[in-house]
């Protein structure tokens, strides 16, 4: 019991509780007056992630590195998959239906591909070949990304950048490879505008300005910012929110389930649950800090760029920071694939953390 005991990283499993209960409460908020149950769908998930969690943690981090490339081929197989047969909701081919389940392959590439960098960046020294190895983790980047683009999902191929500059920081890279990166992509950012789908570009042009189409592309960013405004310090109440009660905001369960607790839990409620992402990305970063494992150290650090950009990033477009991206707020939003594969995604943390030297 005490050897069980030493084996749990309560900071970790109580923020993931913590963000799953609140995640329940508004999915339900979200749909409870609608004929789908989407609530109880999520409670399934939660429930069935926890066991993914832990059957992963158990499992260990090291048989999921040495079986990488196995799971990377196999993720860029599925999307290829999802483009040939796909199934297409709100103009994007993002889904295989599974029988009943419709599964997100997307998000499990992500983990895939943290998975097979970690491992490949791992096995080699900088001093080896730099130029060498830097070409094929770029190349191991690009492909899931661009496969994922022309879904299309603009969004969850951007955590892609944030990934594999964190993954080569901390594998030790000279800077002068990560500034020339981030000047070359910010000189690229112009000619990528010819590739984006025309609601793409309507995106990023209602986020320079929202009032360009406001009855258009520019309705959801303008509802949204009047959702979590309308909050308050405290909230109108739980089930009392007006804006997301009567439909105003889209996709109010998913993408944008963080303007429900804003409105109905007001700034207060806001703070509590960025809290909790606090305690979680804090859990994720002691391990990282901790463990001496180079290997593990990537793919802990891997984990955590992935879910604090998707947080940051999902937030931002709520309040207005960020372009709308299609992107869910981990653990918290209603989603089988996302809520799985951030499991997962922890449990190898957990795996880390259970296999640390001294912590």
């Amino acid at each position: 019991m005490q050897r069980w005991a030493k084996d749990i990283y309560w900071p970790l499993i109580v923020s993931m509780l913590g963000l799953a209960c609140v995640g329940i409460l508004f999915v339900y908020s979200a749909t409870h007056y609608q004929v789908n149950q989407y609530a109880m769908k999520q409670l399934f998930w939660v429930f069935f992630g926890f066991m993914v969690f832990f059957i992963v943690a158990l499992m260990g981090y090291r048989f999921f590195l040495g079986t990488s490339y196995l799971f990377y081929v196999l993720s860029l197989i599925l999307l290829v998959v999802v483009d040939v047969i796909g199934h297409t909701h709100l103009g994007a081919q993002r889904w295989l239906h599974l029988g009943p389940v419709a599964v997100q392959p997307s998000e499990f590439a992500k983990l895939a591909t943290v998975l097979a960098l970690a491992n490949y960046l791992g096995s080699h020294h900088r001093w080896e070949n730099e130029n060498r190895i830097l070409s094929v983790a770029l190349l191991m980047t690009f492909i899931p990304g661009m496969l994922i683009v022309k879904q299309p999902d603009l969004g969850s191929a951007m955590l892609f950048v944030p990934m594999i500059l964190v993954l080569l920081f901390l594998w030790g890279i000279r800077y002068r490879y990560l500034i020339a990166g981030a000047l070359l992509t910010m000189g690229g950012v112009p000619f990528l505008w010819g590739f984006l789908k025309e609601y793409q570009k309507k995106r990023l042009l209602v986020f320079l300005n929202p009032g360009l189409d406001p009855l258009g592309a520019g309705y959801t960013a303008i509802q949204s910012r009047i959702a979590v405004g309308a909050g308050g310090m405290f909230g109108k109440g739980y089930l009392d929110g007006t804006q997301i009660q009567l439909d105003f905001v889209p996709e109010h369960h998913t993408d944008f389930i963080f303007c429900v607790i804003g409105e109905e839990w007001g700034y207060a409620g806001t703070i509590i649950l960025l809290a909790l992402y606090g305690l979680l990305f804090k859990a994720v970063f002691q391990v990282i800090s901790s463990t001496t494992d180079v290997k593990a150290k990537l793919l802990a650090g891997g984990v955590l760029a992935v879910i604090f950009s998707q947080v940051f990033i999902n937030i931002g477009m709520t309040f207005g920071f960020m372009p709308i991206a299609g992107l869910t707020l981990p653990l918290v939003s209603y989603g089988g694939s996302s809520f799985i594969a951030t499991a997962a995604a922890l449990g190898l943390v957990l795996s880390i953390y259970k296999g640390r030297s001294i912590f």
